[in-house]
């Protein structure tokens, strides 16, 4: 199996280009090609462990390039579809990245799909397209209701590929997360941000009072879903994919604190995000019922070895440049607010 893996030096994308190199790889791959822009949130030490294997080729472009994607998806069997803008905050400043690599860029690896006659389409969404869950958990014919720029933009990239499905009969398969944790994540999201802050002995940044839940899903459990999903499912489908661990951001700053053993004078309650969707929750039956996946780490060994890696790995956290050049781990200017802009905790990828 030959299968293009866009956005494939970013946390979640590295993380299935490893899995499918590995020697436990579920998938027999003969060849990975890794599509990636590397901007901020990307880099190939991320594939690093792999970065020897003949099977695996680099290309550094951009997948708004038709051209160059054109030229990357014939002879593939497979693309799997990981390269999003994907900060919340980010989007309300200015949602102009996120449209145009969202929604455009999937439409360009569509079009190179059909004309290539590609097997397989796999686009890896968010939970967040459904919006705010108040009570029960989103199941995949639920409407979507996004909140934000960026759920929006990832909303209407989802219905363009399952369009690509319906009007020209591309074997496209959608899934849609909960927010994912593990290594290499860019310290701008919640966990890595608050673990990179805190074993520096800083403050943290909880946005509110804490209250917005969240479920959380290892991202080597994504990954393996990702693989079921691409092997048995079924071409038009959506498959949500939850972690079943639901914690509010308060509860899950207390479980870091006692992890990097801080206490709560380490945090810093500050105003509260535009539009913060309150709960996120996915119904992930039918995965389980149809593909037998289930995820196999527990939150608590999860993200003490998530804290480790960052403990044990700060050359590749404190050298992750942002995109105005600032330190992401470092505090911003101005008021307690926008020292919060980084702490984001709704974006999965």
């Amino acid at each position: 199996m030959r299968v293009l893996v866009t956005g494939g030096a970013g946390f979640i994308g590295s993380c299935f280009a490893r899995l499918l190199l590995g020697p436990d790889s579920p998938l027999p791959v003969t060849a990975v090609t890794v599509l990636d822009a590397l901007t901020y949130a990307g880099s190939r030490e991320n594939l690093a462990p792999v970065a020897a294997d003949a099977r695996l080729t680099f290309v550094h472009g951009d997948i708004r390039d038709a051209a160059l994607v054109d030229t990357l998806v014939a002879g593939q069997d497979a693309v799997v579809h990981f390269a999003a803008e994907s900060h919340v905050d980010r989007s309300i400043l200015d949602a102009s990245a996120f449209v145009g690599t969202n929604v455009v860029g999937t439409q360009i690896l569509l079009d190179a799909a059909l004309r290539h006659g590609l097997g397989t389409f796999l686009h890896v969404s968010t939970d967040e397209v459904y919006g705010s869950v108040e009570k029960g958990s989103s199941r995949e014919d639920h409407p979507l209701l996004p909140t934000s720029p960026y759920a929006a933009s990832k909303a209407s990239s989802d219905l363009i590929a399952l369009a690509y499905h319906r009007t020209h009969g591309v074997d496209v398969r959608v899934t849609r997360c909960s927010n994912n944790y593990g290594p290499h994540q860019f310290p701008e999201k919640l966990i890595p941000l608050f673990a990179t802050r805190l074993l520096d002995g800083r403050t943290v940044p909880l946005y509110g009072d804490g209250g917005n839940v969240r479920d959380w899903l290892h991202v080597e459990d994504h990954c393996r879903a990702l693989c079921a999903v691409l092997t048995d499912g079924r071409p038009g489908e959506i498959y949500n994919i939850g972690g079943g661990t639901e914690l509010s951001n308060r509860d899950l700053t207390r479980l870091l604190l006692d992890i990097c053993g801080a206490g709560w004078e380490s945090v810093d309650l500050v105003t509260d995000r535009k539009g913060h969707d309150l709960r996120y929750s996915v119904d992930s039956g039918k995965i389980r019922d149809e593909l037998g996946w289930t995820p196999r780490n527990t939150m608590d060994t999860g993200l003490a070895a998530t804290v480790a890696w960052y403990r044990q790995n700060r050359d590749h956290w404190q050298r992750s440049p942002a995109p105005d050049g600032a330190d992401p781990t470092a505090d911003a200017p101005g008021t307690r607010a926008h020292r919060a802009a980084r702490a984001d905790a709704g974006s999965a990828a």
